[in-house]
Formats: structure tokens, C-alpha cells, sequence
């Protein structure tokens, strides 16, 4: 008998909507993840509602992305940008809404709720008893992970959350970690029962990150046509590493072989601890001697970020925490070799020696001497380049789906275990 997929699912994604420009606010790779998800599952005939906090009195109460995508703007707490800290406190108002909206049809709407980040999961966790359906949970990235690895500047995640993800964890039917080494994590850190994870490696929208010719990549860019870019795609925030490519590109322009011409190009806004100090980076870039060097570019559109990255040399990860990697992905998808920290899910995402280089620790000569590397040998460039298309190929957006469709049936054929949920603290 053929396994039952779901007919409709209903996607929680609290702190931020499908619908925001990845790169900057609380917007990146879960962003990406939950719309290209969401219109290869309406491909199929699974159709998806996303909820998420409206903040903006503008923002429709529904907006279709897709036919068979529906992104429902919830109304919780007031209408405009929250700190992640501030939104437990709204998680009432916003279950109480998804739930109306539910109470709304006829029974029976959803088949299956998924729960993106440990917020979400809170609301997920009380739909699935009101509703009698499975709870999938993706945690994406996991705050005792974050603090064993803070970044000088960066603030710990508060207690509240801690708290609230070994609930969520407890709480639901199926776990979805991005690498065995995030379910390694969710079982050891969190107690998480082995038996209800399943690894399900995000993907990357191979039609639009393609290899193409750096030399066209670079005119509609206005990048010099000769010399070396490096780019950094991504969040501007302390756990994303920023400064560790500022300096390591200063210690690179120090040397005279390699000082003609250098571009560093980050592409991105303040986030997180970020936004207290939106000016960071074009202050370290001074105080280094390399202001000249740096363009600060604003979020942009996928078919544009592939641009970047087919344009640069190489493209930096130095992050000090990552559930994926899905910028190292993109770029290598690119044919663009990529230097990352040897840490979480950027073992995975980059093949060491293979497709990039994989670097311990976050002390910039260890970086300068990769990009010194990558820079005096365009043998190494052009192997790690091959290397990097080859690697990405296996990270299709189709097989992320067929592995979540799998996951969902397998919830839906599990009888639910009976538990009541404490709200969030």
C-alpha cells in the first residue's frame, strides 16, 4: 500500500516571512528554505499555508506566492519589526490566530504542521493537539550550539529560548536536522529520541546558481575585470564572521605580490548584535588601511547573488556557527571554490580539498594563508572550482521535498502520542 502524503500542510514561521529579502533583519537561509520548500511541494499537489507575524498594517492577510501557496500575515503584538527576544510574548496572540484560522474550514484543513526555528515549534506544538496532526519541526540552528561558540561581541541566547527548544524538541513528532551533525546535537544536547530524526540536507535552486563566465559576471557588476574578489554573502552580525575576512584580507594586501588589485565585496545588512553597530565594518575596513578596498552592498534577488558569486575569486564562510551553509552551497554551485570555518554544518556543505578549503578556528593568517593559496595558483582554483560544481549538484531543492514528503508520511502513519504542552516561558 502506498505510503499517504499530505493534502495540505500549514508552515509556522514566526519571526520571519517568506516574503522578506534574505541577507538582512532576522532573513536568510530559512527564508530560502521554507519558499523554495513550499512551491516544489504545490508542484506536487501538496499545497501549503505559511503563517507568519504580520509587521506591517500594509502586509495582505494573505498573499499566494505560488497557486497552492498561501502566506497568511498574523496579526501578534504591534506592527513592525520585533528583536527575537521580544516575541515569546506575542506567541499567544499568534497561536490563537492561526488556530481561528483554521476553526474557520471545514476539519480536517491540515494534515501535517511544520514548525520552522524553536518559536514556531511553540505554535506548532499547540496546533497539533488542537488539531490531532503530527508536529515537524525544523530547529534550523539551536542555541546551546550558538553559545558554545560566541563570537567576541556577541550576546548568549537567553535562558527563555534554551528552555523553549527542549520543549519544542519534546514536543514533536518528527525532528528535521540539516546534517547528521545537527541530529548528533538535537540527541546529545537536547535528549531528542534518535528514532525521531531525520536528516534532511537542504537544497540550492540549481537553475538559477550555475556556473557562467566571471568576466560578464563582473561588468554588470562593475567589478575590475582583472584582479581578485572576494565576496561574503550573508547577515552582517558578529556570529557570521565578518571581521575575519576584513582582516584577513589586510593581512593578504600586506603582501606585495598580491597587493595590486583586491576587491572584498559584502553582500548583506546588519542583523542580530549586528544592528547596534550597523557602521562596523566600514570602521574596521578603515582602521585596517583597507577602506578602498570594500564595497557594502545591499541585499539582492537570487539571479543577481549568483552574479556575485560567479564574479568573485573565492567566496568566504568564516561563521563560528552554522546548521547548513546554504551561501557556501550557492557559490560553489557557482563554480565558485569556497574558504570556510570547519564548524556545524559547514562540514557538509563544503568537501575539504575537494570544493573548498575547511579552516579550524577563526584566526585570520589561517585564512590568508588559504586565500594566498587559492590566489598564486590558478591550478588549485580551477580543481576546487570543478570540485565545487560537482559537490553542489547534490543539493537539488527535489531531493530536500522527496526526503520531507517521506518524513511527513512517516508522521501521519505514527499513531500521536498523547502529552500536554507548556506555553512558552
Amino acid at each position: 500500500m502506498p505510503r499517504r502524503y499530505p493534502r495540505r500542510i500549514a508552515t509556522i514561521s514566526v519571526h520571519t516571512s517568506p516574503l522578506e529579502q534574505p541577507g538582512t533583519g532576522d532573513a536568510g537561509g530559512l527564508n530560502v528554505y521554507v519558499v523554495e520548500v513550499a512551491k516544489l511541494m504545490a508542484a506536487r499537489g501538496v499545497e501549503v499555508d505559511v503563517f507568519t507575524r504580520a509587521v506591517s498594517r500594509d502586509a495582505p492577510p494573505i498573499a499566494e506566492i505560488v497557486p497552492g501557496v498561501l502566506v497568511r500575515h498574523v496579526p501578534a503584538g504591534p506592527f513592525e519589526d520585533l528583536d527575537k527576544a521580544d516575541l515569546p510574548a506575542q506567541l499567544c496572540h499568534f497561536t490563537f490566530e492561526v488556530l481561528r484560522t483554521e476553526a474557520a474550514y471545514a476539519p480536517g484543513r491540515y494534515d501535517v504542521v511544520h514548525g520552522h526555528y524553536w518559536l514556531s515549534g511553540h505554535v506548532g506544538a499547540v496546533a497539533k493537539e488542537r488539531w490531532g496532526v503530527p508536529l515537524v519541526q525544523s530547529m534550523h540552528t539551536l542555541g546551546k550550539v550558538k553559545n558554545a561558540a560566541l563570537a567576541d561581541g556577541d550576546a548568549a541566547e537567553p535562558a527563555t529560548r534554551l528552555r523553549g527548544e527542549d520543549d519544542v524538541v519534546a514536543a514533536a513528532d518528527r525532528l528535521v536536522a540539516n546534517t547528521d551533525e545537527e541530529a548528533r546535537q538535537l540527541a546529545a544536547l537536547y535528549g531528542a529520541d534518535p528514532a525521531k530524526i531525520w536528516t534532511v540536507n537542504p537544497g540550492v535552486d540549481l537553475s538559477v546558481f550555475r556556473p557562467g563566465p566571471a568576466g560578464e559576471a563582473r561588468r554588470r557588476l562593475g567589478l575590475p575585470a582583472d584582479g581578485n574578489v572576494i565576496v561574503f554573502a550573508g547577515r552582517v552580525q558578529p556570529l557570521k564572521a565578518p571581521d575575519v575576512v576584513l582582516r584577513a584580507a589586510a593581512l593578504i594586501r600586506a603582501d606585495p605580490a598580491l597587493a595590486r588589485s583586491l576587491t572584498i565585496a559584502f553582500i548583506g545588512g546588519p542583523s542580530g548584535t549586528g544592528r547596534a553597530d550597523p557602521d562596523q565594518l566600514t570602521e574596521l575596513a578603515h582602521s585596517l588601511g583597507i577602506a578602498g578596498l570594500v564595497r557594502l552592498e545591499p541585499p539582492c534577488p537570487q539571479p543577481e547573488l549568483a552574479d556575485w558569486y560567479r564574479a568573485a575569486t573565492v567566496v568566504m564562510v568564516p561563521s563560528y556557527s552554522e546548521s547548513f551553509g546554504l551561501v557556501a552551497v550557492e557559490a560553489q554551485a557557482c563554480g565558485t571554490p569556497v574558504i570556510a570555518a570547519s564548524v556545524g554544518g559547514l562540514r557538509t556543505a563544503v568537501q575539504d580539498g575537494v570544493s573548498g578549503v575547511l579552516i579550524d578556528g577563526h584566526d585570520p593568517a589561517s585564512y590568508a594563508h588559504a586565500l594566498r593559496d587559492l590566489f598564486t595558483s590558478p591550478g588549485l582554483r580551477a580543481t576546487l572550482a570543478r570540485g565545487a560544481v560537482a559537490h553542489a549538484s547534490r543539493f537539488g531543492w527535489g531531493v530536500t521535498v522527496d526526503r520531507l514528503l517521506t518524513v511527513y508520511a512517516g508522521a501521519m502513519s505514527t499513531p500521536l502520542a498523547p502529552q500536554t504542552f507548556s506555553p512558552a516561558r
